[in-house]
């Protein structure tokens, strides 16, 4: 793990220091004002897609309580906050006539933000598709591309000036496996010839967002990708090709075409007959230069070869792993070693760790209002050092989001799992930082010269 540098725990300056949320995990009134319903809301009110019937109709209630919330990140002393708008809100049939009342959210938001010195990070899909435009045939009909530029056009226009830092697409990988492949997630569908179609159409999209971005804008823009580093079980080559498959369908293959204008060779192999030819147009609107990259790291995964598809690989569990709430191993030498393989891979691309965090369980808030999450604050720990080495391996890294600043709608694990740094009482509304924030504030206030200190106690 990272070590001192010889001044210290040194950040480079203008490091930006935040957190991230989205917008159906939060916001809750997601019909009010004339917004349209997305597919999240159709998901969450169909009979066991979501864990004890847990929906996103009231959340953390961030549509009306959203001046409380920035207040609370300016005495927590962050410097960015990364949240996603619902397309719904602006376009309720998600295309056409603009909710003017779903644009002014955003943009007083916006501004509260400005105000309290805090940068907005403007992420437009956060998974929440318009239901009218899954009605249309969703990712899997090419017009999705131009429903996605039209919907960022409107946004640039609004916002462009205010908001710097613009993100296109969040996870495209969790959009198709867990929505198209696997059905866990909205929209639900479960089908392998599916997934390769909606992953190039939300590709295709970014490329048109980033083309009218380039036409309108006047700052910068990128792309968020989930991706996680892939470790062979054995040495065996079984073992040793199952991880080439797996970083190519994880890892590769959205950041492949956006950055080098090609698909890993691999996913004509994990697909099979169900991997299209894509046409050279399509690859060169996909590949359109970014500002930035984000890249949201939770766990690794170690890999054996197995019969299962997609990628006839599994994770394996490790014996004397650390997990989390989610099943996820605590390993924070794999974000070191995904980002040396992102810089060496697509060249250093300025970098934003857009989402790090993990759930644990929260006791009751105790007295004098603290809620005590130790394993949190050694994580969080843990990963900033992690990022701290990887800078100074030379990786161009600009900032960190931790996720979550609230706890939130889980999406199909609904309320059941806590990432917040702060509490949040689904009753009462009443938000606690826990000891996580607390301790975050102070590496932000010492722009991360406080990890060389023990995590607290």
């Amino acid at each position: 793990m990272s070590q001192p540098s010889a001044g210290g725990f040194t950040f480079p300056e203008g490091f930006l220091w935040g957190a991230a949320t989205a917008a159906h995990q939060i916001e809750g009134s997601p019909l009010a004002d004339g917004a349209g319903p997305s597919i999240w809301t159709r998901f969450a009110h169909t009979p066991g897609m979501i864990l004890n019937g847990d929906t996103g109709d009231v959340a953390c209630d961030h549509y009306r309580r959203w001046k409380d919330d920035v207040r609370l990140m300016r005495e927590l002393g962050l410097q960015a906050y990364r949240f996603s708008v619902s397309w719904s809100r602006i376009l309720p049939q998600g295309t056409g006539a603009i909710n003017q009342a779903g644009l002014d959210f955003y943009s007083q938001l916006v501004d509260e933000l400005l105000a309290n010195g805090i940068e907005p990070l403007l992420t437009l899909y956060h998974w929440d598709l318009p239901a009218a435009l899954e009605d249309r045939g969703g990712w899997l009909n090419r017009d999705s591309a131009d429903w996605f530029a039209e919907y960022a056009r409107v946004m640039f226009r609004a916002l462009d000036g205010r908001v710097r830092k613009w993100v296109t697409l969040n996870e495209p990988w969790v959009v198709t496996d867990g929505g198209y492949l696997h059905g866990a997630l909205a929209p639900g569908h479960r089908n392998r010839y599916e997934a390769p179609i909606a992953s190039h159409n939300l590709m295709r999209a970014h490329g048109m967002a980033v083309e009218a971005y380039r036409a309108e804008g006047r700052h910068e823009i990128g792309l968020v990708v989930n991706i996680e580093p892939k470790y062979a079980a054995s040495d065996s080559s079984q073992d040793q090709a199952a991880v080439e498959r797996a970083h190519a369908y994880m890892n590769g293959q959205y950041l492949d075409p956006a950055v080098l204008g090609s698909y890993p060779e691999e996913l004509k192999v994990i697909f099979g007959d169900a991997w299209p030819q894509w046409s050279q147009a399509d690859m060169t609107l996909i590949r359109q230069p970014l500002d930035f990259i984000g890249i949201n790291y939770y766990t690794r995964s170690v890999t054996e070869a197995n019969d299962s598809y997609p990628l006839n690989a599994g994770a394996v569990r490790q014996p004397l792993g650390t997990y989390t709430e989610t099943g996820w191993e605590v390993f924070p030498q794999g974000l070191v070693d995904l980002l040396i393989w992102a810089r060496d891979r697509y060249g250093n691309i300025p970098t934003y760790i857009t989402e790090n965090g993990a759930a644990f369980f929260d006791p009751p808030v105790a007295e004098h209002n603290r809620v005590r999450d130790p394993l949190r604050t050694d994580y969080l720990h843990k990963h900033l050092r992690a990022v701290h080495e990887a800078i100074q391996a030379g990786c161009d890294i600009r900032g960190y989001m931790v996720w979550s600043l609230l706890d939130n709608l889980e999406w199909s694990l609904g309320y059941s799992k806590r990432f917040g740094i702060v509490h949040v009482n689904y009753a009462t509304q009443q938000r606690t930082p826990k000891d996580s924030a607390r301790w975050y504030g102070d590496v932000i206030a010492s722009h991360g010269r406080s990890l060389a200190d023990p995590v607290p106690g």
